[in-house]
């Protein structure tokens, strides 16, 4: 049991060590674009679930408005 709980969030040392393997593995020019195309995705599901989520609630509406006449 206290085996799972080890595997919880990384601590400081663990964020110092990951950020510094990222910053070696793809340059310091690299990470802001890579941060650009992470936002973007980011940008676009949100995008997307907006639009999903109007159309569910258009189709409530729709049908709500059949089944009273």
């Amino acid at each position: 049991m206290n085996y799972i709980l080890a595997l919880g969030m990384p601590g400081g040392w663990e964020w110092i060590i990951i950020i510094l393997v990222v910053l070696i593995f793809f340059g310091a020019k690299k990470i802001p674009e890579l941060a650009r195309g992470l936002g973007k995705g980011i940008r676009e599901f949100k995008d997307a679930t907006k639009e999903i989520k109007q159309d569910i609630e258009d189709s409530a509406k729709t049908t709500d408005e059949a089944v009273k006449k």
